[in-house]
């Protein structure tokens, strides 16, 4: 499973808010694909981590079925 809580904290400490994200080219469609923990593409994840200046470990992690 995918989850994306790294970005939103990472937001937090960076101070970037969702309307931000907005402003640099991240539409509203894939902001709600952010929030739902659903797939994006790796080009948006490069897209994230130069608008962020981060890793994608900075943005998305992976739970297994474990950890769940």
């Amino acid at each position: 499973m995918i989850d994306y809580t790294p970005l939103w904290n990472t937001m937090k400490e960076k101070d970037i808010s969702q309307y931000d994200l907005l402003n640099h080219g991240i539409d509203k469609r894939t902001l709600q694909r952010l929030r739902t923990d659903q797939n994006i593409t790796a080009l948006t994840i490069e897209k994230l981590c130069q608008i962020l200046h981060c890793t994608p470990n900075d943005i998305i992690r992976f739970i297994s079925e474990e950890e769940k």
